[in-house]
């Protein structure tokens, strides 16, 4: 996985069976996850760091989406440092704003520190906020 795939995470689909003969394909119909997913990436486009003027997607925040067979989220996001001052509510945030996704039926929120974020996982659309180009 390269850093432009870390930067914007595909939501985690089924796993592919000839790779996992222990994987089922998901009961969601393809569409569903597809509409599931660009209404969750639109929500998190919502949560901003409030110390930094570009949301939590675009900073490169977000590190996996999964939706599960019984439309559970798990979201895996990191902090920009783990010294954030708001390490304790960001991934209540983030719960909140997926869960008001309609066929959302519960967020989980990993906040993981590996690997650690950096700038190069921001997109060019967090840059030109942030005047770094």
């Amino acid at each position: 996985m390269d850093d432009q795939d870390l930067k914007h995470p595909e939501p985690a689909r089924a796993a592919d069976p000839a790779a996992d003969p222990a994987a089922a394909p998901s009961s969601l119909p393809e569409e569903e996850i597809e509409r599931m997913t660009a209404d969750i990436i639109a929500a998190l486009k919502t949560v901003y760091d409030p110390e930094i003027p570009s949301d939590i997607y675009e900073l490169g925040l977000i590190y996996r989406i999964d939706i599960e067979d019984d439309r559970t989220v798990v979201v895996d996001m990191t902090l920009t440092s783990p010294g954030c001052p708001v390490a304790g509510e960001m991934p209540g945030w983030v719960q909140n704003a997926v869960n008001s996704v309609g066929g959302v039926a519960h967020t989980k929120v990993n906040l993981v520190f590996d690997p650690p974020w950096h700038q190069g996982r921001m997109s060019d659309e967090a840059r030109l906020a942030l005047n770094m180009f």
